[in-house]
């Protein structure tokens, strides 16, 4: 073994939320959990629970719950190379988070009460995690969530 790193293989597993607002607790949870085993930091495992959080409650309001729709987030979490993934798959209609126009720097140099609306769940969700992408394959949307665990 390379002293300047280690590898944890473990296999992805999968976890099923019913997609309402009463999942969020669970889900943060779930999502910590899985943070504290992987060993994260507690300011890594924290930006990590703000985004899934963020991204989780826009897809239970606007993809299902606003659609008139019922359904599940499958969370499929994976350790490897030093790296925590977590992926969120759902089956509401395809959004990708990562097209919407994000704040700017003039934007947070404004007056709270002259800032657009929207848009600082989304920034914060891809500035808290290493990677940050989406996906829509198979008719699912993928959000995908990768943070790097430092070594001790």
């Amino acid at each position: 073994m390379n002293s300047r790193s280690y590898f944890v293989f473990m296999q992805m597993e999968l976890k099923t939320f019913p997609a309402t607002v009463d999942s969020l607790d669970p889900l943060r949870q779930y999502v910590k959990d899985v943070s504290q085993q992987a060993g994260l930091d507690k300011k890594a495992t924290y930006n990590l629970i703000l985004a899934v959080d963020e991204i989780a409650t826009n897809i239970i309001l606007y993809g299902y719950e606003k659609a008139g729709l019922e359904g599940f987030i499958d969370v499929l979490t994976e350790v490897s190379d030093n790296r925590l993934k977590v992926v969120f798959e759902d089956d509401a209609a395809p959004f990708d988070p990562t097209t919407r126009e994000l704040p700017d720097e003039e934007d947070f140099d404004l007056p709270l009460e002259e800032r657009p609306i929207g848009g600082l769940g989304i920034y914060l969700t891809i500035n808290g995690v290493s990677e940050f992408s989406y996906e829509y394959i198979n008719n699912r949307n993928r959000n995908i969530f990768e943070v790097d665990i430092k070594s001790p």
